[in-house]
């Protein structure tokens, strides 16, 4: 069954709207105006949390709803309802052809069709029974109970989601996608005198719990959460001051994403308050930097087959060679600008509308070895992962925690270090690049990224990388 057919039976069989007035009423919602569309959604989720050896929560939720746009220049109408009707649909073509009285607009071609699928459309939550995944969180516990005898607290949780979603558009084309989703967390804590330190690992994806449940794949979350735990126990003050630093594989790419990402999404670029606006062409970053956005790759966090405008999405080349060659789009902001949509409308539920955001944002490999980088650098930090941090879209500045890194001294990796900060500014930072890898790896499933009050799921990646100078800011008295 195709998306489009089973999406139709979700809603226009069991939700009980009518096909052919549901378009009727779009097409009156839409007369005159430049853009917009219907946006349907069904959807549902649970999850699961075992902490201190026991299942403390198990919830279940469904969700289902529309959104009904319509643009007129930089103006947008939009009404949302959890009710699936052909009166709540009136009602909000009232409202929203209220923004585009006596206008007059073209309507926007419809977005190109796709027939790719980057993910199956099971439904994970079906696929294994409520003792199947409590067991396994039981498993979890026991296992990381047996490994360490200073363990003190283990946590671990277990999420599921399954979202259906068509689009409709005034000339009567539809998309629809139906997208899965999963999650596998665990948490320790170690203690060893008075010190007790934490340590977690999380991996996910567009596909169902198989390939969770399989012992060796969830024993080898439990192994990484005690390391990253027991590297933080032998923990020493951070070094403050400016000096180069090296940033890891994979998910140390969230810098990349929240420094530099944000910046070049189109709304932010079309209002000029963006550190990269009306940089296009120009270099922002070191010689052999190349920055995609590529929502394509098959069962990944942040991809999707089409976004929520109805657009496939894309591999786009942001940066190029150290170049800024690309924005990330919306329908609405690349009309405006004049360019095609990337393929990076994207929303939160029905109840939003959709902004321009990243899908899965990589920096591409390089030609050194990571022990070559390692090496070049006399006194330093080797940044492996990130928790928190904070960004200014205008100026670029950002604050990042390092949860796990090690000074570098006389270029091998010295001891583990706590309490490290990044500090700096996005597009200064890419032009101290001086070294980029050759072991691109992508983050293990677990971004979730935040922008206007939505959150959507995304992916980061890159190979290990030196920046020349950024300031570290440190614990050590």
């Amino acid at each position: 069954m195709t998306d489009i057919a089973a999406t139709d039976d979700i809603f226009f069989n069991h939700a009980g709207l009518d096909k052919d007035k549901t378009q009727g009423i779009v097409e009156e919602a839409l007369n005159g105006a430049d853009d917009g569309e219907l946006y349907l959604e069904y959807g549902q989720s649970e999850s699961f949390v075992f902490d201190d050896g026991q299942l403390k929560n198990a919830s279940f939720d469904t969700a289902q709803g529309f959104g009904l746009r319509a643009i007129a220049g930089e103006t947008a109408g939009y009404s949302h309802t959890s009710e699936l009707s052909e009166n709540a649909l009136k009602r909000a073509q009232d409202t929203v052809k209220a923004v585009h009285a006596g206008h007059g607009g073209v309507m926007a071609d419809a977005p190109g069709k796709t027939n790719r699928n980057l993910y199956i459309d099971d439904n994970p939550l079906n696929l294994a029974p409520f003792e199947t995944k409590v067991k396994l969180l039981s498993d979890i516990d026991a296992y990381a109970r047996g490994k360490d005898n200073r363990l003190k607290q283990v946590s671990a949780s277990l999420s599921g989601e399954w979202q259906a979603v068509q689009i409709i558009r005034a000339d009567g084309s539809r998309a629809a996608d139906i997208r899965p989703l999963v999650r596998l967390n665990v948490s320790c804590v170690i203690g060893d005198g008075d010190r007790m330190e934490a340590g977690s690992f999380g991996s996910g994806g567009r596909e169902t719990y198989e390939t969770y449940l399989q012992a060796d794949t969830w024993q080898a979350a439990v192994d990484e959460a005690l390391r990253q735990a027991l590297v933080n126990l032998g923990s020493m003050p951070t070094p403050a001051g400016e000096m180069p630093v090296v940033l890891g594989p994979g998910w140390p790419a969230i810098l990349l994403h929240e420094a530099i990402g944000h910046g070049l999404e189109g709304d932010f670029n079309r209002k000029k308050t963006s550190a990269f606006a009306e940089l296009m062409g120009e270099r922002v970053a070191a010689p052999g930097v190349t920055v995609v956005d590529d929502g394509t790759i098959d069962n990944r966090r942040g991809s999707i087959t089409i976004d929520d405008e109805g657009t496939p999405t894309q591999r786009t080349v942001l940066i190029e060679d150290g170049i800024l060659t690309g924005y990330l789009q919306d329908r609405l902001n690349s009309r405006l600008m004049g360019v095609p949509s990337t393929g990076n409308g994207r929303r939160q539920s029905y109840a939003h509308t959709p902004i321009p955001r990243m899908t899965n944002t990589i920096m591409e490999n390089g030609d050194h070895e990571p022990e070559e980088i390692i090496k070049s650098v006399k006194k330093g930090l080797y940044a492996v992962n990130f928790g928190g941090g904070q960004v200014d879209i205008t100026s670029g500045k950002f604050v990042f925690t390092c949860t796990e890194a090690y000074q570098i001294e006389d270029g091998k990796i010295g001891p583990s270090v706590k309490g490290a900060t990044l500090i700096g500014s996005g597009p200064d930072a890419l032009k101290t690049v001086s070294m980029i890898g050759n072991d691109l790896a992508l983050d293990p499933g677990v971004g979730t990224c935040g922008k206007d009050g939505q959150g959507v799921p995304v992916g980061v990646g890159q190979p290990t990388m030196r920046l020349d100078r950024l300031t570290v800011g440190g614990t050590e008295v």
